[in-house]
């Protein structure tokens, strides 16, 4: 390669790298609706994340997704579908202190909840939606008869705290969340509300 090439190459290798530079991570965009949704989610390793895309996605991509550390102000919108992960039969502290904090603006909005559970691969059951749902995040958030659901989740210890990753060593790693699933949720929480 003669110079002149060499010196042009490393000015569009140096220009991509710049414009590269500025671009943003992919964003999320819902669909318009006449109503506005939320998924809002609390999430340990990111099971419940990708839970909550999907639900939106089965909802036709109307809703915005609420990672609960943002803290996000959800009082305009009209429904709001809550998830948290769940670890020793409980959602995360943070999303605990959320729905404590914002029980009242929420509590007229809630159309739907879930969780997500690694219920150590065992397929789900009534006894978990009971112990999960009913007894424990609809009490949380105040919700009374909304359609619910309990998902299994996935362990990636790479993911987790030190400490955690300790507790789950006998496990190997696993992936029991469906795509499907979580859209079929997200589709019953929307036809619930708009029949």
């Amino acid at each position: 390669m003669d110079r002149r090439h060499f010196f042009a190459s490393g000015l569009a290798g140096l220009g991509a790298a710049v414009l590269a530079g500025k671009a943003g991570a992919m964003k999320f965009y819902p669909m318009p609706s006449e109503k506005k949704w939320a998924v809002l989610y609390a999430t340990w390793c990111g099971s419940t994340r990708d839970a909550a895309a999907w639900i939106s996605e089965g909802m036709a991509g109307i809703a915005d997704v609420f990672d609960v550390r943002e803290n996000p102000d959800l009082s305009g919108f009209d429904h709001v579908v809550i998830g948290g992960a769940i670890r020793m039969a409980a959602v995360s502290p943070e999303l605990r202190a959320y729905l404590q904090k914002h029980r009242d603006v929420l509590k007229p909005r809630i159309a739907g909840l879930f969780a997500v559970c690694g219920n150590m691969g065992r397929p789900v059951g009534p006894e978990q939606k009971e112990i999960l749902i009913d007894n424990h995040l609809a009490k949380l958030s105040g919700a009374a008869l909304v359609p619910s659901h309990v998902f299994l989740g996935r362990v990636t210890k790479s993911l987790m705290d030190p400490e955690t990753a300790q507790r789950m060593a006998a496990f190997d790693d696993y992936d029991n969340l469906k795509r499907p699933e979580c859209m079929a949720f997200g589709a019953e929480v929307l036809s619930s509300v708009n029949p």
